[in-house]
């Protein structure tokens, strides 16, 4: 029998696998454990904690903290007294969560430490408690405020009557969590997901996807406010009893990665394109019979790919793809090449999945052909999140895969994706207007743009309000150039522009830590970005890259002219959201003019702090 809920869920784990270590996260230079027993006892005093405090069924609790164990514990312990959970991320400024905090009416938040506190304090809000995880000692709590400790405390003092008779009470229809959208296009807008809609995804995924076991260890580096990372990082895990370890930040992962040696690893696809950078940075520095022999291994391993595309189900399942003389050839190019580079992962992994953006097919063909199955999904938040994933047996690269089992999915004659089933949101909070815009006949429209091949698996071309027309009729989908740019070791940001243009031109927006590697090789003196991009050598370089990486597409489809970027992009200044996606509406607005001036001369000059260049 299914769970009701996400509570019950853990519950069945906890009593199946209760010695076992549900989580694993680094403090004090070394790497902690807790069990799922002790992470459900502990969980069952927060409840009884926020009882203490006056909450009760749908009230919105709040959180405001990078991944750990306690974040669990709030989002579990609010679910089982009915409570609603409002994530939001922890880089976002004091002015977004006061909109965040007052848009979903939040009466409680937990955050991380005194940075987080402080961002709440600055807010206009009516939120009534402040819970801070991790407190500075220094710090005069006022009147309304206390630590994750004292929450624990007040818990033990005061259990809830009939607790587990009222977390057994929760439907699937009941509200879990409000997630805020990133914004890329407005206001952030509140996002309903109920427990039924994250169980319905997990079964969903479950089908298809990876199957996790009891002993899996999975690293989790996203933030647990990313739907993706939630589901897929967080409950699907839990739902089977594998070990979650949290990794410290994006700049430490490859460490914890020889640390923790997952199994699994979810991701979105910055972190397989950082992989796939440092991968081709080493074998360009090597000598050229290291790099004969690399290159050798990747195409045997690519013949083997496409043995394995052509292969049907059966002849996958009884591994009938490989003759006894290619096998041979596979086992040395493994030896020689796949296992070294496996072992700077871990060395245990057996596969891992891609979401929350765009995965360029030759990078996902690249980890396959070195036996590291990269498995890519699509959804949203709205779809909770996952609409379709690449199955393990028999993945195809450059699609997202094949449609969840219990859903339906449709192109409308526009090429627009639209959704059906158990896990669309509910919809917008507070916000009936944008719920009946993005509902007609019962389909959820996402705005994307998409296919299906001869084989059902689907394709998404791009965003529907994001499709450029050029003045020559042609029609430029600037998802597919930005993904093939991005592919760049040097380049971590691309936005294609030109829309009513006779053509596209890109803003690259470098990749700054390996661009200052080659800086330091190529002994350039700089004092700023700017400078460094202003360099000769930085400006062939980006010729030369551009160039490479767009030379498959059509013509219209490459950028004429790009613009160096010479500042920085971050949260904090507005040009990405949360989740490291760029606001394209946001970054078109603020080089508006650089843009115009490209379009209207062919010549080089730095302007305004950035470099334009003519390819």
């Amino acid at each position: 029998m299914k769970p009701n809920n996400l509570v019950e869920m853990l519950d069945r784990t906890v009593k199946k696998h209760p010695n076992k270590d549900a989580f694993m996260w680094k403090e004090g230079g070394a790497y902690k454990r807790i069990t799922y027993k002790d992470f459900w006892s502990r969980m069952m005093h927060a409840a009884a904690g926020f009882g203490y405090l006056g909450l009760k069924a749908n009230d919105k609790v709040a959180l405001l903290s990078n991944s750990n164990p306690m974040w669990g514990m709030t989002d579990f312990a609010s679910a089982s007294i009915g409570a609603v959970s409002v994530p939001i991320y922890p880089t976002l400024p004091s002015e977004q969560i006061n909109y965040i905090l007052n848009n979903a009416d939040v009466k409680a938040i937990v955050v991380e430490n005194e940075e987080q506190r402080q961002k709440v304090l600055n807010t206009h809000s009516n939120v009534e408690w402040i819970i801070t995880m991790y407190p500075d000692n220094q710090s005069s709590y006022d009147e309304g405020e206390l630590s994750f400790a004292q929450l624990l405390k007040y818990g033990k003092e005061h259990a809830l009557p009939k607790w587990e008779n009222q977390w057994r009470q929760i439907n699937r229809d009941h509200l879990s969590t409000i997630i805020h959208t990133s914004g890329t296009t407005g206001m952030p807008k509140g996002v309903m997901l109920t427990h039924g809609n994250f169980l319905a995804n997990i079964e969903g995924v479950q089908f298809w996807l990876i199957e996790l076991l009891p002993e899996d260890l999975s690293l989790s580096y996203l933030p647990l406010s990313h739907v993706f990372e939630r589901m897929a990082g967080h409950y699907m895990p839990l739902s089977v009893g594998t070990t979650i370890a949290y990794a410290e930040s994006i700049d430490t992962i490859q460490e914890n990665i020889q640390e923790v040696r997952p199994t699994v690893l979810t991701s979105v696809p910055r972190l397989f394109e950082k992989v796939y950078a440092k991968v081709m940075e080493e074998i360009n520095q090597g000598t050229p019979v290291k790099k004969n022999v690399f290159n050798w291994a990747v195409k045997v391993g690519e013949e083997r790919y496409e043995k394995y595309i052509e292969s049907s189900f059966d002849q996958l399942i009884l591994g009938e793809t490989m003759s006894k003389s290619f096998l041979r050839k596979w086992k040395l190019a493994d030896r020689l090449v796949y296992q070294k580079i496996k072992k700077k992962l871990g060395g245990r992994l057996r596969g891992m999945v891609s979401g929350g953006g765009t995965l360029n097919p030759e990078l996902a063909k690249f980890f396959w052909a070195i036996d590291l199955p990269l498995l890519e999904g699509y959804g949203l938040t709205e779809t909770t999140p996952v609409i379709s994933t690449n199955p393990m047996i028999r993945a195809k690269a450059g699609t997202v895969g094949k449609v969840l089992p219990n859903i339906d999915v449709k192109v409308a004659e526009d090429g627009e994706v639209l959704v059906k089933g158990p896990s669309v949101m509910k919809g917008y909070y507070n916000d009936d207007e944008a719920t009946s815009q993005a509902f007609v006949d019962g389909w959820f429209h996402t705005g994307d743009l998409g296919q299906f091949d001869d084989e059902d698996y689907l394709k998404i071309i791009g965003r529907k309000k994001r499709l450029l027309v050029l003045s020559t009729g042609k029609n430029v989908a600037p998802q597919i150039s930005e993904s093939a740019l991005n592919d760049s070791a040097y380049i971590e940001h691309s936005v294609l522009v030109g829309d009513k243009q006779k053509y596209v031109i890109s803003l690259i927006y470098p990749d700054y830590e390996n661009l200052e590697i080659w800086a330091k090789g190529k002994n350039l003196q700089y004092d700023s970005y700017q400078e460094l991009v202003e360099k000769e050598a930085a400006l062939e370089l980006f010729n030369k890259e551009i160039k490479e990486h767009t030379s498959n597409l059509a013509d219209f489809e490459k950028p004429k002219k790009w613009i160096i970027i010479g500042d920085e992009w971050s949260v904090e200044t507005g040009e990405l959201t949360p989740k490291l996606t760029v606001k394209v509406n946001v970054v078109e607005k603020k080089y508006e003019s650089l843009i115009k001036e490209a379009y209207g001369s062919d010549y080089s000059e730095a302007v305004k702090g950035e470099v334009v260049n003519q390819g």
